[in-house]
């Protein structure tokens, strides 16, 4: 039955197939829900040197060439260009979707023509013009082309761009545009939610230990971030939809701030300008053609402006590249990790370039090259800047070394009374450096779950309206099911069913939505977990869950108990307490690593266990942590809360862990109680009063 209604479609068709070549080629045949191909091939251009040219022209014109790519490509270029095809839909859509793929485009008119009748004008659109949200509601440009089921007509574009001027063209239905959307937003936000974690990550770094080199690269990241958005054209359609003149500049002048900021911080992370002579000279003449590109782009000249910046930017990133390989072969190790990236991020560039000039086909991995080499590129240079903080903190720990044995050799020579005074000295100042430590990684932590948690709860939101709509589609499926049961003409519909065995469909998908939301509730926890352990307020007494805070440092810990050691928790009703929330945590943590320690050190990787177990008594909290680890002699339990005392081996442990730790429970007015057996396990317990004031007034 169907293949009679379409036998009156395809007398069209037929008609066009028996046409001369030239119209045979331009014919478009759209067939399903998305062409995989651009169809460049089957499109026919017109360059209007002065961009004058009408539609009315356009139409009446003989001087159409043929598009021998799959992708046209235009170059950069003053004219204007128009292209036509002829377009014949004969999927069962009443409608389909034309999608222009390239968002640098600044001026885009579409037309069409349907059976002899005045061009119908459906678009005007482009970069240096308002986004019209209610033409296209994505960034990329994609339009409704009112084709219906088995119609012809002819569809002409205007295209114009003082930047590289490429036209790929695909056909959709509505499920096309849809799927489109839904994966190329999962890929900007993605590439988005890197740069922003990236961004903080070192922006805190910066405050914390102001280096200026953290600075810069923040401002780079934001830099090159912001243009590959723009590149993109999801800058121009969220950030200035109404300003289309910020569009016509953004590209360009981006593209000078990234290069800049991209020189500027490998000067600082490499020191290029001690190592490479007449860095600082080619730097500057590179500057100044940039920027008078810049001025050359606001003056009105477009396309001279591109072709100025387009090259500048090419020098300049060879040049770093020379650079980079000159530091990386003599030894130089911030180089090396600048070359690395740097190669990674010119890859993107040159697969992208490739992709315009043909040489690699254009889809969605060459299109987006550049912008996953930039992501790349700076998850790199931080794991370099990281590099950096700990080779500064090994000389400064080498020093602190040197210190040490000078400062060792006085004592000695000193009396008693001296030495007991350095010693309480040194218990001060390894208390300071740890809460100022403890106090940066309460920064991080809480930054990084903060930017966690926004995307987290946009998930975890999405998802009962995703179980509901499913539902939903499932409901309206199985009355499709029951209506046509016994129609002969859906047979074909029901062995499609068995085939792909539907029912089995519908429960896997809603296996995935459980295991998706189960996902996004442990992510939850864990948020929750660095939050709560990252609280900085070690200056005031406030009321705490102990029990939370416990929790919360076993979530930290995981990754170090995971597989390894058993916890047991035994965890009783507890009064809030006032105490300082993040120095307990802190004990907990000092005492928990400790204990997994000992475990893994006689069980291995299995059997070892942690029993933590807390109490309320008569206005005082006990809390026990407990292990089956290797213990501890009467000798090692004299001296385990001396300062710099550890049993652990060279490069494992400070030895000033348990003494910052007795240090806190008796700034809380509390008893830090030890309890080992060789061979057996240890016990630490800890005693503090529920409330601090009234503590201090019964000791008055």
């Amino acid at each position: 039955m169907k293949r009679l209604v379409l036998i009156p479609f395809l007398f069209p068709v037929a008609a066009l197939l028996a046409a001369p070549n030239t119209l045979e080629d331009s014919v478009v045949i759209f067939r399903g829900e998305r062409e995989t191909r651009a169809i460049g091939k089957h499109l026919w251009f017109l360059e209007d040197r002065d961009a004058s040219l009408a539609v009315q022209d356009a139409v009446v014109s003989h001087e159409f060439q043929p598009a021998t790519s799959e992708v046209p490509n235009f170059g950069v270029t003053r004219s204007a260009y128009w292209l036509k095809y002829r377009l014949v839909n004969v999927s069962p859509e009443n409608q389909l979707n034309m999608l222009v793929d390239h968002a640098e485009i600044d001026e885009l008119d579409v037309y069409l023509i349907r059976d002899g009748a005045a061009p119908m004008h459906l678009v005007e659109s482009g970069g240096t013009r308002s986004v019209d949200r209610q033409v296209s509601d994505a960034p990329a440009y994609t339009f409704t082309l009112p084709v219906p089921y088995g119609g012809t007509g002819w569809v002409f574009l205007r295209v114009k761009s003082d930047k590289q001027l490429q036209v790929p063209i695909f056909l959709l239905n509505e499920r096309g545009v849809a799927n489109l959307n839904l994966n190329r937003n999962f890929f900007i936000g993605g590439y988005a939610g890197i740069m922003a974690v990236m961004l903080l990550y070192n922006f805190l770094l910066f405050l914390s230990i102001k280096d200026n080199n953290y600075l810069y690269y923040s401002i780079y990241i934001l830099s090159v971030g912001l243009t590959q958005i723009t590149f993109l054209g999801y800058a121009s359609f969220y950030l200035w939809p109404g300003a289309p003149w910020i569009n016509a500049y953004a590209a360009p002048t981006l593209t000078v701030v990234t290069m800049i900021t991209a020189v500027e911080f490998m000067q600082r992370f490499t020191n290029a300008k001690a190592y490479i002579p007449g860095f600082r000279t080619v730097k500057i003449g590179v500057y100044a053609v940039a920027l008078a590109g810049v001025v050359a782009c606001l003056a009105g000249y477009g396309t001279v402006s591109y072709q100025v910046i387009q090259l500048t930017s090419t020098v300049m990133a060879s040049y770093m590249l020379y650079v980079s390989t000159r530091l990386a072969l003599n030894g130089h190790k911030p180089g090396k990790f600048f070359l690395a990236a740097w190669l990674i991020f010119m890859s993107g560039i040159v697969i992208f370039v490739a992709k315009d000039w043909g040489f690699l086909p254009y889809n969605d991995i060459t299109k987006h090259m550049m912008t996953i080499g930039s992501a790349v590129e700076v998850v790199l240079l931080s794991f370099g800047l990281a590099d950096k903080i700990n080779t500064l903190r090994h000389e400064k720990e080498q020093l602190i070394l040197e210190q040490y044995q000078v400062l060792e050799q006085r004592v000695a020579e000193r009396t008693q009374e001296l030495e007991e005074s350095n010693l309480h000295l040194k218990r001060t100042q390894s208390k300071l450096v740890s809460a100022e430590k403890m106090a940066s990684l309460g920064q991080l932590t809480a930054g990084i779950a903060h930017e966690i948690n926004n995307p987290l709860n946009f998930i975890s939101s999405n998802i009962p309206p995703l179980k509901r709509n499913l539902l939903d589609l499932k409901e309206v499926l199985d009355n499709y099911r029951h209506v046509t049961k016994d129609n002969p003409a859906c047979e074909p519909v029901r062995a499609l069913e068995q085939r792909i065995d539907m029912d089995f469909t519908v429960k896997e998908v809603e296996e995935i939505m459980g295991c998706i939301e189960n996902g996004a509730h442990r992510t939850s926890e864990i948020v929750r977990g660095l939050r709560t352990f990252s609280r900085l307020d070690e200056d005031d007494l406030k009321p705490a869950d102990i029990n939370e805070g416990m929790r919360s440092t076993v979530v930290v810990l995981g990754p170090q108990m995971r597989d390894a050691v058993t916890i047991d928790f035994d965890l009783g009703e507890l009064p809030l307490v006032e105490c300082y929330p993040g120095k307990l945590n802190q004990v907990f943590m000092n005492l928990l690593n400790n204990a997994a320690h000992a475990v893994k050190q006689r069980h291995g990787r299995s059997g070892g266990r942690i029993a933590i177990s807390t109490r309320a008594m008569d206005g005082l909290v006990k809390i026990t942590i407990a292990d089956n680890g290797i213990g501890m002699d009467e000798t090692v339990q004299r001296r385990l809360f001396e300062p710099f005392f550890t049993t652990k081996a060279v490069g494992e442990g400070t030895g000033l862990g348990l003494s910052i730790c007795q240090g806190i429970v008796e700034k809380h007015n509390g008893t830090l109680e030890l309890d080992s057996t060789p061979g057996v396990g240890s016990s630490f317990t800890i005693i503090i009063p529920v409330n601090q004031e009234s503590r201090l007034a019964k000791s008055a």
